[in-house]
């Protein structure tokens, strides 16, 4: 049976729609235009911080003894601004008009251990017997001499013990830091068992304040 013109064009043209329209996409597969879209990028994980825990205590002062006074607390000063440079309880009281005392902090058991000398209304001396603190310079209670000779490059005095034998006090100068002294007291063992730091000629009583 011959087709007509018409009826040919019409089949042709819906031919050529069919070849032209893209697939249909497979179930579960993303369109195209989706496929190219770059992913979202996920956001960056965010570190916890957890704050430190607070010292159960604090930790023990260093680098507060030096030539020129015990931290604020300065050789020279009178005894009032060296109590508000301490800014806590110290316990002692003067004796007599002008006369020499130790102030020491609350928490102290044995005043040997560390001291404040006052004399004449000022801040003169500063005393300690116990290895928890440092002097000018790295001694220590409990060195030796020759770890002291040492740390301090020979630098230091030295004279007989008054009362200990075979006992030594070795003393060193500020040098111009201030005008005041650093004395070490040895046992017979040649052990350090004191040392001071004070302004003259307070630094030299062998006795302290009796």
């Amino acid at each position: 049976m011959r087709r007509s013109p018409l009826l040919l064009v019409m089949a042709i043209a819906s031919t050529s729609l069919i070849a032209c329209k893209p697939a249909a996409p497979a179930a579960g597969e993303a369109p195209a235009a989706a496929a190219e879209q770059p992913a979202e990028a996920a956001p960056a994980p965010v570190a916890e911080t957890t704050p430190p825990a607070a010292a159960e205590t604090a930790p023990a002062s260093e680098g507060q003894a030096g030539f020129a006074g015990y931290g604020d607390m300065k050789l020279g000063s009178t005894t009032e601004e060296a109590k508000t440079a301490w800014a806590g309880e110290l316990n002692g009281k003067p004796g007599e008009a002008g006369g020499c005392y130790y102030l020491t902090p609350k928490w102290v058991k044995k005043p040997s251990d560390f001291a404040f000398m006052i004399e004449g209304d000022k801040f003169v001396r500063y005393d300690v017997g116990t290895d928890k603190e440092t002097a000018p310079g790295g001694g220590k209670v409990g060195m030796s001499v020759d770890q002291l000779d040492k740390l301090y490059a020979g630098s230091l005095q030295s004279t007989p013990h008054k009362y200990v034998q075979g006992g030594q006090y070795l003393s060193i100068a500020a040098s111009g830091v201030a005008p005041s002294k650093l004395v070490f007291e040895t046992d017979a063992a040649g052990k350090v068992s004191a040392w001071r730091v004070g302004l003259s000629p307070q630094v030299d009583y062998v006795e302290g304040c009796s």
